[in-house]
């Protein structure tokens, strides 16, 4: 020990411990920048989403948390690069694990791409009523992953994303005025003018259903035992399911009370009987 004291230079030591301070300080000063700037560029792309309205909010916090991770990468592979480590072969080795995750979470990515889409183009929002993907219901979230619904019985349906950009979409709750179309059927010895006066009474009196535009009341059909009207009222979207389940009992009692037929069919069975 005595003669390895001895024969300590510290001239000879001196650099080497130097650049090894140097690059930690670098290093920290780095992390330290890089840190920031992640923060900075999360800030920056979520405040875009938050500045306009009809951007969602959620699409614009992962943004920014691909930028901040995407800076944080770079920084840690400069950190790594002031130590001497030799770097291209970690990037490398990110790529191949990135490209075996993204092989191995195949329905994920495509769930994330497509909620991307609907974020973006947003064909539908919280609160709408939507029909897709063989489900109707009130939208309740939106998220990168799924869209839940809330349906009429109070049942909770997630769907995929995936599912619902490759199929169509209906967005009932789109346009704020809305027709409602019924069918309704008299006899054919009923007169079509009377039954048209009755039908237009009950909608005028209905507190829902709007005069302008004013409800299309017209024959769309002979059938083979009755001559059959469509009917197509207008309202306010929040009241849709008010006028549809409420507008054809009203009618029903209208007609029995003006005597006017509804056929219903009817089977003519003959009995031939043999001698």
């Amino acid at each position: 020990m005595e003669e390895f004291i001895q024969n300590f230079d510290i001239n000879e030591y001196l650099p080497a411990a130097i650049a090894w301070a140097t690059n930690i300080l670098l290093a920290m000063v780095i992390l330290l920048i890089g840190i920031w700037l992640s923060g900075k560029a999360y800030k920056a792309v979520h405040s875009i989403g938050k500045k306009y309205e009809r951007l969602d909010d959620t699409l614009f916090r992962f943004f920014g948390s691909i930028a901040r991770y995407v800076i944080l990468a770079f920084v840690f592979i400069a950190v790594l690069n002031r130590f001497g480590v030799e770097t291209t072969s970690i990037v490398a080795l990110i790529g191949a694990a990135g490209l075996a995750v993204g092989l191995a979470l195949q329905g994920a990515m495509s769930n994330l791409a497509a909620g991307v889409m609907l974020l973006i183009f947003r064909p539908y929002k919280v609160d709408d009523f939507i029909d897709s993907a063989g489900k109707f219901g009130k939208v309740t979230e939106i998220d990168l992953f799924t869209t839940i619904l809330q349906t009429f019985d109070n049942q909770q349906v997630i769907i995929p994303n995936s599912q619902i950009w490759g199929a169509q979409i209906i967005n009932h709750s789109h346009y704020d005025i809305r027709g409602v179309d019924m069918h309704f059927g008299v006899a054919y010895a009923e007169s079509t003018d009377a039954a048209r006066e009755v039908i237009d009474s009950v909608l005028e009196s209905h507190p829902h259903i709007l005069k302008d535009p004013a409800p299309f009341v017209e024959v769309e059909t002979l059938n083979n035992s009755s001559v059959d009207f469509l009917v197509r009222p207008f309202c306010i979207g929040e009241h849709y399911f008010d006028v549809l389940y409420s507008v054809p009992e009203l009618i029903k009692k209208a007609l029995d009370e003006a005597g006017i037929e509804i056929p219903f069919p009817h089977r003519k069975v003959i009995v031939v009987k043999e001698d």
